[in-house]
């Protein structure tokens, strides 16, 4: 399976080339990006942080400060504004009260730990907090999606139960620990389900298609 895995890492690479993601210029932004992005497009996502932008709030003290109800206003492209502005809150205390809102001393604790940290933060699931982990602080937890989920099944690679940390585990037990390869391969899935591995597979146009059929 190591090795299936990486040939189709390798043959999506060369299709799509490198993916550059997670968009953001800072870790703080990804971080808000990985909050905003439940349950919408990024597109909507964009917008939102671009209000951010305009505003002065991509910072960790402004974000802090800002009052809960005027961030839902700031964010409202974003969906759910609402639940976001509390989730987003709620994020940004914890940073400040258990790291001294400071992300170079997140860096400094084991990931593990981090991890049981990001969440016991309320509206932070598995999702939220292993992007924050690859994507913001350069950690190798591979993150799982409904499009990874999607790929595996329309491909026959695993057997296993829905669960998220069991799909998690099967990709983290067949690729290296390398944050390079799980920050890649995750962007290269979703380009992959957005074009073709849909709800109703396009195969025929599909990079994995050879000889043999899908790889």
């Amino acid at each position: 399976m190591t090795k299936r895995l990486r040939e189709i890492f390798e043959k999506l690479l060369t299709a799509f080339g490198q993916r550059h993601w997670w968009p953001g210029d800072s870790p703080l932004e990804i971080m808000v990006g990985a909050v905003l992005t439940q349950n919408t497009s990024w597109r909507n996502v964009e917008k939102a942080i671009d209000n951010m932008r305009a505003k002065g709030l991509l910072d960790m003290d402004a974000l802090h400060l800002m009052e809960e109800d005027r961030l839902a206003d700031v964010i409202r492209p974003a969906g759910f504004y609402r639940v976001k502005s509390k989730r987003l809150k709620a994020l940004i205390t914890d940073i400040h009260v258990r790291y001294g809102a400071s992300i170079d001393h997140m860096r400094q604790v084991p990931t593990w730990q981090l991890r049981e940290h990001l969440l016991s933060v309320k509206g932070v699931g598995p999702e939220t907090a292993d992007s924050i982990l690859l994507y913001a602080l350069d950690r190798p937890v591979f993150v799982v999606d409904a499009y990874t989920k999607r790929f595996l099944k329309n491909h026959g690679l695993y057997e296993g139960s829905d669960d998220y940390h069991d799909v998690q585990k099967f990709f983290m037990d067949n690729l290296p620990r390398d944050t390079y390869i799980f920050n890649e391969f995750h962007a290269l899935l979703v380009c992959l389900c957005q074009r073709y591995c849909k709800k109703r597979p396009s195969c025929p146009a599909c990079p994995l298609m050879d000889e043999r059929g899908c790889a």
